[in-house]
C-alpha cells in the first residue's frame, strides 16, 4: 500500500483525535486541511488503512462504522444515549483456544466482546433531569 497524502493526514486527525470517529466526523476534521476532499474518498481510504492494519475498524451494536487508532487488542464500551465509544481494557486470560475448543467445533480467527452502558456525561444529565 501507498502511503498518499490523503491517507496521512486521514491517519494524523484520527490519531490526533484520540477517539472513535465515524467516517462523517473524521471528513469534518481533514476537510478543514484537504478543502477538496470528498466523503467517498475518506470512506475509501479508511477501508484501505483498516484492511492494512494501521487502524481498526468497529462495527459496534450495528450503528455507523467507527475508526480506532489504536489497533492493539482491547475492548470497547458503548453509551446507549449518545453513542460515544470508549476502550476498555480488560485482562483476557479466561479466554483462551483451549476453552472455545471444548464448546465450539469451529476454529476461532477473533472474537469481539462488546459492552454497552450510560456514560458519566449521560448519567449526570439523567440524574439533574430527575432532580428538576
Amino acid at each position: 500500500m501507498r502511503m498518499t497524502n490523503q491517507r496521512e493526514v486521514i491517519l494524523r486527525e484520527l490519531r490526533k483525535s484520540r477517539q472513535h470517529l465515524t467516517a462523517d466526523e473524521l471528513y469534518e476534521r481533514v476537510k478543514k486541511d484537504m478543502p477538496r476532499i470528498s466523503l467517498a474518498t475518506v470512506y475509501r481510504n479508511l477501508e484501505i488503512l483498516s484492511e492494512a492494519g494501521l487502524i481498526q475498524k468497529l462495527e459496534i451494536s450495528g450503528r455507523q462504522k467507527r475508526f480506532d487508532w489504536d489497533t492493539t487488542v482491547h475492548d470497547h464500551i458503548y453509551c446507549v444515549q449518545c453513542h460515544r465509544v470508549d476502550n476498555l481494557e480488560l485482562e483476557h486470560k479466561s479466554i483462551s483456544g483451549d476453552t472455545l475448543k471444548q464448546i465450539s467445533s469451529y476454529e476461532i480467527t477473533g472474537y469481539r466482546l462488546e459492552f454497552a452502558g450510560i456514560c458519566p456525561e449521560c448519567k449526570k444529565k439523567n440524574s439533574k433531569k430527575k432532580e428538576n
